[in-house]
């Protein structure tokens, strides 16, 4: 049945009908063309959920890509180790702080910190000042500053560090129209997990995710959906199998497919695009498996929810992938986009699968430096299958 509201809708387009039929000519045809495009109209607002699917996720999605689509690099976590203390380094940090690109979230009193905050995700840059930093500037008329950037995102690294040196070069100018000393400050930079500043080292673990989406979500809600609309589900579910049995049989061939893809994955990352497996392969293949069943959840839920192959292909395409690409951290930086933006990819699972992927993977983190994403994920799962279980119908209406 068609929703009340739309026959308001219909009626207003009949309106042009009543003059029609006034007309001297055509007025069986002008009729019967009215009343197939009346019959199209009850056809598309009799199902509420899929013309939501056409409306809000439009409507969705543009206001997401306006406010999450930049290339700006904001908030980068910035751990500080400052063993002079002298007003130097202070007033350099400072700098640091009051720009909007630096957020300074540690202090720490050695390069071994640094490298410890680095493998659990907690900063992305690190500034170490030499020891006596003001006295070899004044003495010596030089002195040093080293800046550790994680450059598994190469375009972040570099834009972070650049603007680092800015920074620098800013002070040193102050310095020298204050004081007439020519004076240098020598930064050193050490880009960590990807010295070449290789895009593929960023791409890779997105990808991985990407494809599974394609494969579970996707193409599990469209092959259940499809045992619905041909008619054929009402004979499974008429067998003596069990309709979770069903399901899960579905689920199963995806699963080992997309594992065949990943393993291709990997190789073709090794010896085609020569990015390194730093990290546990066992431990990788086991997060990536977690993130399957995820992902195979998601395409369960999608086919409880819809009747149709198109809603099932707008469901999973447009309302996955897009927030996927955009909210996951695979193509642009989750500490540039508003709060709110950073608040909703939390609910995204490839944001935790790319995150967790790219510490075991490209910088070499143990299953340790990983156990929030495998928490995050194992929750999402336990709670998006339950839901799809507890929606799947073992009768159809």
């Amino acid at each position: 049945m068609p929703l009340p509201w739309t026959k308001y809708f219909i009626n207003w387009l009949e309106r042009p009908l009543e003059t029609i039929k006034r007309m001297k000519y055509k007025d069986l045809l002008r009729s019967s063309f009215f009343s197939f495009m009346r019959k199209e109209f009850y056809h598309i607002f009799r199902d509420m959920r899929t013309v939501l699917l056409i409306i809000v996720i439009p409507i969705v999605q543009i206001l997401i890509i306006g406010f999450a689509v930049s290339t700006e690099v904001k908030h980068v976590k910035t751990a500080i180790c400052d063993l002079s203390n002298d007003p130097s380094t202070q007033q350099i940090i400072l700098q640091f702080k009051e720009s909007e690109l630096f957020d300074v979230v540690e202090f720490i009193h050695s390069p071994d910190e640094a490298e410890q905050l680095f493998k659990e995700g907690k900063i992305s840059f690190a500034i170490l000042f030499d020891n006596r930093f003001e006295e070899n500037l004044y003495h010596t008329n030089s002195a040093s500053i080293q800046f550790i950037v994680d450059a598994s995102d190469p375009n972040q690294g570099s834009v972070a560090s650049n603007y680092a040196q800015n920074v620098l070069a800013d002070y040193q100018a102050k310095i020298m129209r204050e004081n007439a000393v020519p004076v240098q400050i020598v930064p050193q930079i050490q880009m960590l997990y990807n010295p070449e500043m290789r895009s593929s080292y960023n791409f890779v673990p997105g990808l991985m995710g990407f494809i599974f989406i394609i494969i579970c979500s996707m193409m599990t809600s469209v092959a259940i959906v499809r045992e619905k609309e041909t008619g054929t589900m009402e004979v499974l579910l008429a067998s003596p199998v069990k309709p979770l049995y069903i399901v899960i049989s579905k689920m199963i061939p995806y699963s080992i497919i997309s594992w065949f893809i990943l393993i291709i994955i990997l190789l073709m990352s090794v010896f085609v695009l020569h990015v390194p497996i730093s990290g546990n392969l066992v431990w990788m293949n086991v997060f990536s498996l977690i993130f399957i069943i995820v992902s195979l959840g998601l395409g369960m839920l999608i086919s409880s929810i819809v009747n149709t192959q198109v809603a099932a292909l707008i469901a999973s395409g447009m309302g996955l992938m897009m927030p996927m690409m955009i909210l996951s951290g695979m193509l642009f930086p989750i500490e540039s986009m508003p709060k709110l933006l950073q608040g909703i990819s939390c609910v995204v699972p490839a944001r935790w699968y790319i995150s967790g992927i790219r510490k075991v993977m490209i910088e070499g983190a143990g299953v340790e430096h990983i156990l929030v994403e495998i928490g995050v994920l194992i929750a999402m799962a336990t709670v998006i299958i339950g839901i799809s279980l507890k929606k799947f119908k073992t009768r159809l209406e």
